[in-house]
């Protein structure tokens, strides 16, 4: 027997690696593996410029990086291992320990651009609204099933899913969301608080939301526009700088030029627009890829990004389970908008959010969440797949 026969998996093996091997989407799970390798190389491109303008050596933001890639992949793994009950504990946990963290945002914010989203741990700093994603995700897409469950198909006009006496109501969990989101909002985060809506929106939309009940969501998102704009001078000031090219355009001006510096194959070691970006390495690291490795290069990363999205809204929809739709309908709402908010800014068609983009940009709150929540979504696709 040759050495590879011996280390040869084989479908008739018993055993729980073996079923898992079988059983993942390999695909998607081989895609996100690809964009984690692919952001450590990006975030020493695109770091290097950062650290070195801080005073600090070329790799320092690969080295803060690293542990939370293995730890990232630790819970990538783990979490695509785990049964749909077990899927359910973990978000619940994600969730808990989320909202736990999101008033200390309120009582004893750590500041960071002006911004009180973040909470210190000492050795990392944690951004509560980005750690919660997951659990966000999986719960509501619980919740919905649950609903569709009991009170049938009209989950949105039935009296009986508006009750007080019972947990399983709209009432308990809108009250939930709306604190939630209006924190986030107060952060100031107004996109990451849009973002939670424009999820929430989706997910319901997919349960069966009526069509009567969508100018309500629109006027809601118009309504908080408008809040944002008188009430967060940062939000004003982009906003009036992006419609009338007045203010401040730095970052997007210096990003638009780092793309158009790069050209179709990259400026290489001749890449220097880049060096203006202040967020370089975390909102418009796309912009830093375009300027090294040129328009051709960044599309290709578009399209992988793209592929994944793909295998979600795949996965949602052959999916058996309620549950598994509306969760992984869930993932690719999260994943694919918040693909739109970065790419918006850094092409400079919208005003500037401050969102990373998944997988790619530097940011341990936001790469573990994601890690998490994948390994969660395939977790659930797999049961579904084959143990119903």
């Amino acid at each position: 027997m040759g050495w590879g026969n011996m280390f040869k998996l084989t479908r008739n093996d018993d055993s729980k690696l073996t079923s898992w091997y079988f059983e993942i989407d390999r695909r998607l799970l081989g895609c996100v593996l690809l964009l984690i390798a692919l952001s450590s190389i990006f975030v020493v491109s695109a770091g290097s410029v950062a650290a070195e303008r801080i005073g600090m050596p070329w790799y320092f933001y690969l080295v803060k990086a690293i542990p939370f890639y293995c730890m990232g992949l630790v819970l990538l793994f783990a979490s695509s291992f785990l049964t749909k009950k077990q899927v359910l504990w973990l978000a619940g946990a994600d969730l808990v320990f989320g909202l736990a963290l999101l008033p200390l945002t309120v009582i004893a914010p750590h500041m960071i651009n002006n911004s009180a989203r973040f909470v210190s741990f000492g050795f990392a700093n944690v951004m509560p609204a980005d750690i919660m994603k997951p659990g966000f995700i999986i719960m509501t897409a619980y919740f919905l099933a649950r609903m569709k469950d009991r009170y049938g198909s009209n989950i949105f006009f039935n009296k009986e899913a508006w009750r007080f006496d019972t947990w399983l109501s709209w009432v308990y969990y809108l009250a939930l969301f709306g604190l939630t989101v209006f924190i986030v909002f107060n952060h100031p985060d107004f996109g990451t608080a849009v973002l939670y809506l424009l999820v929430f929106c989706a997910m319901v939309f997919v349960a069966g939301l009526p069509l009567i009940l969508i100018p309500v969501f629109a006027g809601v998102g118009a309504l908080m526009l408008t809040v944002a704009f008188f009430t967060l001078g940062h939000v004003q000031r982009r906003l009036i700088a992006h419609f009338t090219g007045a203010g401040d355009t730095y970052q997007v001006d210096n990003s638009v030029d780092s793309i158009r510096h790069g050209g179709l194959l990259g400026s290489g070691d001749d890449a220097f627009v880049k060096q203006y970006l202040p967020d370089v390495h975390t909102d418009f690291i796309f912009a830093a890829i375009a300027e090294d490795l040129g328009a051709i290069m960044a599309c290709g990363l578009l399209v992988l990004l793209l592929f994944v999205f793909r295998r979600l809204i795949t996965n949602a929809t052959n999916a058996r389970d309620l549950f598994v739709l509306y969760a992984t309908g869930g993932a690719a709402a999260l994943f694919g908008t918040q693909i739109c908010f970065n790419m918006l800014t850094t092409l400079n068609l919208f005003a500037p959010k401050g969102m990373t983009l998944p997988f790619i940009s530097y940011g341990g709150s936001s790469l573990l969440a994601y890690c998490l929540l994948f390994g969660m979504i395939l977790a659930i696709v797999r049961e579904d797949k084959w143990k119903q």
